[in-house]
């Protein structure tokens, strides 16, 4: 049996697909850094650096999700989901001119999540 990580919700969906067709290939990072901390945002993939610190955690809308090691290290053990919200996030995430922002809903995976995903 296979599982995931990282899922993503119909309406945000939509938003990843609305920001596909403007601004072509993307990336979602979760950094724990500044602005809007542990929010996964959402950029343009040339303008993303990732290192060896960051984790691949699986795919979402055909758009990589990657999550800093030290960040990882706090969610490893949980099931995240990606929804969107109202409000203007503080970070230069390409929704936040939506009026909207990205939020992570999490869970705590199971035993046989953890063991299949934390070996």
């Amino acid at each position: 049996m296979s599982f995931e990580r990282v899922a993503i919700t119909e309406e945000a969906s939509k938003i990843v697909e609305q920001l596909k067709a403007k601004h072509g290939e993307l990336i979602f990072h979760q950094s724990g850094g500044c602005c809007d901390g542990s929010a996964p945002m959402i950029f343009e993939k040339e303008d993303m650096y990732l290192d060896d610190s960051d984790i691949l955690l699986g795919q979402l809308v055909g758009v990589n999700y990657y999550m800093n090691q030290d960040q990882f290290e706090y969610w490893k053990h949980t099931h995240l989901t990606v929804d969107i919200t109202k409000g203007r996030g503080s970070s230069f995430s390409l929704e936040i001119p939506l009026g909207i922002r990205f939020i992570i809903h999490s869970r705590i995976l199971t035993e046989e999540e953890n063991s299949a995903l934390n070996k």
